[in-house]
């Protein structure tokens, strides 16, 4: 907490900022074996839930973020029917997975079953879709169940992950990428949140190189407003094993059965052209 108790603040350390948001109430406080996961109930946002004490999802703004981690990459993939999520524990990426007809079936895997008790209690419009028959929540580690998923199993994978911080760590190294390339069919693709192009560019190269050293042969970062997190600006970067991220079945995104808020064709175009300075710096890190 930050300025006085009627205020939560998360103040970023790499970028010497702070992002606060006026609160009613403290409605939920549990330490799980996990993690410590607080739910204020805000003024202007809804219901915003912080664990450890960092920002993760709220009432008003979650949208851009679970329809940004879902649709493009289903869209991208030519028949996407097999889903795995790693993380995603407030279940809203999932909701959005399963508005897809095509896919047969979605297994989510965390770690902490307490994510998805505070997101049922207090976001039940995330959990949606949590008893479709296509969706299987498990909550275990999300890292060996890769490390054990059978080969060619899968069609997409969606790494919906903390911060690259404790636990979280080994969820951006190549080790992980070389299980999740092993895991997916040829023409598979990978999804994975990627930080803050502004203050995070190091953890952006350093996925977009872990990708590549895990095989995977094409690359691609998308772009989209984040406003609780760090900057407020944030990414998602793909990888294909001999599927090319950027294109899209964009005749299919635009003829989408389903509504959206952010999510369109044109979006997803638009999220995939680079600014200058990003293209600078990923030609620096992964020279040709």
């Amino acid at each position: 907490m930050g300025l006085d108790d009627s205020w939560f603040t998360e103040v970023d350390d790499d970028i010497k900022t702070a992002w606060s948001a006026k609160i009613r109430a403290k409605v939920y406080d549990r330490q799980t074996p996990y993690q410590h996961i607080e739910v204020f109930e805000t003024e202007g946002l809804g219901y915003l839930m912080v664990i450890d004490g960092f920002t993760m999802v709220s009432t008003l703004e979650n949208f851009l973020y679970h329809e940004m981690m879902a649709h493009p990459v289903l869209f991208t993939h030519q028949a996407p029917r097999q889903v795995a999520i790693i993380g995603g524990g407030d279940c809203g990426t999932l909701r959005e997975v399963m508005r897809h007809p095509g896919v047969e079936h979605c297994v989510q895997i965390d770690i902490d079953e307490g994510v998805t008790e505070a997101a049922r209690r207090f976001f039940p419009e995330l959990c949606e879709a949590n008893d479709d028959p296509r969706a299987e929540l498990l909550f275990q580690d999300g890292i060996q169940w890769m490390k054990d998923a059978a080969p060619e199993s899968l069609d997409v994978i969606i790494v919906d992950s903390t911060d690259p911080i404790g636990p979280g760590e080994v969820l951006f190294t190549p080790t992980f990428y070389r299980a999740c390339h092993r895991a997916l069919r040829p023409g598979g693709l990978i999804v994975q949140q990627s930080e803050s192009p502004l203050a995070h560019m190091h953890i952006l190269q350093r996925v977009r190189r872990g990708y590549r050293e895990a095989g995977f042969d094409a690359v691609e970062t998308l772009f989209f407003p984040q406003p609780i997190y760090p900057t407020g600006w944030w990414s998602a970067t793909l990888g294909g094993k001999g599927q090319n991220p950027r294109e899209f079945r964009e005749t299919d995104a635009r003829n989408k059965p389903f509504a959206t808020r952010y999510y369109n064709a044109d979006i997803h175009r638009g999220a995939l052209a680079q600014p200058e300075f990003f293209r600078e710096a990923m030609e620096k890190a992964e020279p040709a």
